[in-house]
């Protein structure tokens, strides 16, 4: 994929964009945030009492609103964090949670525009995206992260992402992706998986959905330092055997997930999560 990734669909219209982090603790979701937004959105976590790992820990909702700038454009980025996912036995409660959080947006937003007299000061917090953080592990789908996608995926858009990609080596990972890609369309999950019209979409945005499309799941490395990389400050993880570089497109996929979230596809995304409320409140569902 080209570095000089280009504007489409009218990307810079939208000014707010609302995700959520999910995964196990300890996958680097924070870090992933922080690098994200160029700075510390969510702080760094105490290492838990191990003397606590035995007691049941219940899910937290954490909203964090943050502005950004993005090619030239404010925008008001909010990011939900759910420290505690699937740190229990049974986490059926956890997918309870989240969902019950995404649906309370959709009907938020619903309450609202029912009003014959709307408050021109409301925000539209309905999640935009879910970003699902997949254990490097090398093998396959965990059952947990099996029924969470399958659970969510008709409520809200989601993209599977590897975390600590840098953990794998280039053939591990790809092999990895593969599998994780296998079991996806075996389980039936719906991903968000850049959707295109060949008729209607020019040859140059098919060719982009097609070449984000084979990158599923987004292998993603995080880092909260910058490094000196010759002569230049960069954010970067380092290792006895050398730097793997955040945004450098042969290391990880971090800058083509960041291009999609906050240019290329947020205004899709933002249509489809439009279209999945409109859904909903047609089956009756709120």
């Amino acid at each position: 994929m080209s570095v000089n990734f280009r504007q489409r669909r009218g990307g810079k219209k939208a000014f707010q964009f609302n995700m959520i982090v999910v995964g196990a603790s300890g996958l680097g979701k924070s870090t992933f945030v922080n690098t994200l937004c160029g700075q510390q959105v969510i702080p760094r976590r105490a290492v838990d009492d191990p003397s606590q790992c035995a007691i049941e820990k219940t899910i937290a909702i954490n909203p964090i609103t943050v502005e950004i700038e993005e090619d030239g454009m404010k925008m008001q980025l909010t990011v939900v964090d759910t420290p505690g996912f699937g740190d229990n036995i049974d986490n059926s409660s956890n997918f309870a949670e989240i969902l019950g959080y995404i649906e309370r947006q959709f009907d938020d937003v619903l309450a609202e525009e029912s009003k014959i007299k709307r408050n021109p000061k409301s925000n539209d917090n309905r999640i935009h995206v879910l970003l699902y953080f997949i254990q490097p592990t090398g093998h396959s789908l965990r059952e947990i992260d099996i029924e969470l996608m399958k659970r969510l995926s008709a409520r809200v858009n989601i993209i599977p992402c590897i975390a600590k990609a840098d953990s794998l080596t280039p053939k591990e990972l790809a092999d990895f992706k593969k599998r994780i890609m296998e079991d996806i369309r075996y389980y039936g999950i719906q991903v968000y998986d850049f959707p295109f019209d060949e008729e209607d979409e020019d040859e140059e945005t098919v060719e982009e959905n097609m070449e984000l499309r084979a990158l599923l799941p987004f292998a993603v490395v995080g880092s909260d330092e910058e490094i000196n990389v010759n002569g230049r400050l960069i954010r970067a993880r380092q290792y006895p055997w050398g730097v793997v570089e955040v945004e450098n497109l042969k290391h990880c996929d971090f800058a083509r997930l960041r291009y999609v979230l906050l240019s290329s596809h947020l205004q899709d995304l933002k249509e489809l999560t439009h279209d999945l409320a409109a859904l909903h409140v047609q089956d009756g569902a709120y």
